[in-house]
């Protein structure tokens, strides 16, 4: 599959503008987001997060390494100049003092005004788009605040209908017909409805995002063998293949459905610009393995651009100066990649 749109560019002579949430304050969010200052930049890098708590990783980090402090934090300032070798914080305070590896439901609310605050950033022009740190689901709904992911809280705190996601990396692009939602109620979320909105909003940011005048798309049967002519089950047959056809006689280039366990061959990959699977562990098992680590969730149908990391908070490596930022280095590389795409579009 061709892996088109990773490089880091500028957009004429004003370099790109990324707000960078630094997520769950006990994990490793707040030091991967410090170590982007080790990387070449071709974009103004804004760390959103609680000033003192990142200073403090910035001594975390040299004594891991043992060497004296070398990142210099400073104070974002919108219409100031930026001192190329410094790194830019805009100050959240957060609500409670935190320790490495030990999260406090108290700061959830703090983790939300993160990406209140990126948002409102990315709708207003302030920032070309919003790049997300690992926070922890479990600890907000501890808190006593639903909540299911960072791509739901988007796409309602901008009234947005329905958003796609998907998962970079590998050489692939690998789209999400059913996202967070447990195996056995799958088969009732597929529907035309869901097929239909979501491959049109998968197809318009291929274009729109990616540059990608006429994406080609790969979907995924949900049965073995695509239900091996309704032996198998008949979504297929009833749901999956009449909903493509309509899309089709709309100008749509969409391969399928086909066999989930013969779709992420290489010959079949190069065929397609991205893959839809019908549900999670259908598609992104595949990508993550090849690509754990570097690989960059995207939140499509947003009106702002969103990247993240594919990985989790791993309090175990919190404040060890350990942690892979290899994740966090891509969404940030991505997401200049799609802001440039949408200034010179």
């Amino acid at each position: 599959m061709p892996d088109r749109g990773n490089t880091t560019p500028m957009a004429g002579n004003q370099a790109i503008r990324i707000a960078v949430t630094t997520g769950e304050p006990a994990g490793i969010g707040p030091e991967l987001a410090l170590m982007l200052a080790k990387r070449p930049r071709s974009a103004r890098l804004v760390l959103l997060g609680d000033a003192a708590l990142l200073a403090e990783r910035v001594h975390a980090l040299a004594d891991a390494s043992a060497r004296e402090p070398s990142i210099r934090i400073e104070g974002y300032a919108p219409a100031g100049t930026v001192d190329p070798g410094a790194t830019e914080v805009l100050h959240v305070p957060l609500v409670r003092p935190v320790e490495p590896g030990r999260p406090d439901p108290a700061n959830a609310r703090y983790v939300l005004s993160l990406l209140d605050r990126a948002l409102s950033g990315c709708l207003s022009g302030e920032f070309d788009a919003m790049v997300t740190a690992p926070l922890h689901k479990a600890i907000i709904n501890d808190a006593g605040i639903r909540f299911s992911g960072h791509t739901e809280y988007l796409a309602e705190k901008t009234a947005t209908p329905r958003v796609v996601m998907m998962l970079v990396g590998g050489g692939m692009r690998v789209a999400l017909a059913t996202t967070h939602r447990p195996l056995a109620a799958v088969p009732a979320a597929i529907t035309a409805e869901l097929l239909t909105e979501t491959i049109t909003i998968l197809h318009a940011d291929l274009v729109r995002r990616f540059g990608l005048p006429t994406p080609r798309i790969l979907v995924a049967g949900l049965n073995p063998h695509a239900g091996e002519g309704g032996h198998m089950g008949r979504e297929e047959i009833d749901v999956i293949a009449p909903a493509l056809d309509k899309l089709r006689e709309r100008g749509l280039q969409l391969v399928g459905p086909l066999p989930a366990d013969t779709l992420f061959v290489p010959r079949t990959l190069a065929q397609g610009d991205c893959v839809l699977a019908m549900y999670h562990d259908q598609g992104l098992p595949v990508l993550k393995h090849a690509s754990f680590g570097h690989g960059v969730n995207v939140t499509l149908g947003l009106p702002v651009i969103r990247t993240s990391v594919d990985h989790g908070t791993a309090f175990d490596l919190a404040g060890s100066g350990r942690a892979d930022p290899g994740s966090l280095a891509a969404a940030v590389d991505l997401a200049c990649t799609l802001a440039h795409t949408a200034r010179t579009a």
